[in-house]
């Protein structure tokens, strides 16, 4: 099982608009991506334009290659993209 840990910023005063999208993108695009294991995403406390999404995934290849390197992708980047202030950090962890 692989973490991919997405640091997301966002305009603010677009949380509201931004949860709804980032709702539907995930219930209406990556549930659907191969390897999807399920997710989280986190809202900050101190950085209200802070949203930090966790998403398992059964391997490597089912985001970077599967998900990243398909239509869906561009589909999901249309939901969520516009709210993005700067593209979001994206890193991988497995399990120790």
């Amino acid at each position: 099982m692989i973490l991919e840990l997405a640091d997301i910023r966002i305009q603010p005063g677009q949380q509201a608009a931004f949860e709804s999208a980032i709702q539907h993108g995930l219930a209406t695009v990556i549930a659907h991506a191969k390897g999807y294991l399920g997710h989280t995403v986190h809202h900050g406390v101190e950085s209200p334009e802070r949203y930090v999404l966790q998403i398992r995934w059964a391997s490597l290849e089912d985001h970077t290659v599967g998900f990243r390197q398909s239509p869906a992708f561009a589909e999901w980047r249309a939901i969520v993209g516009p709210f993005f202030s700067a593209p979001p950090v994206v890193e991988h962890f497995y399990l120790v």
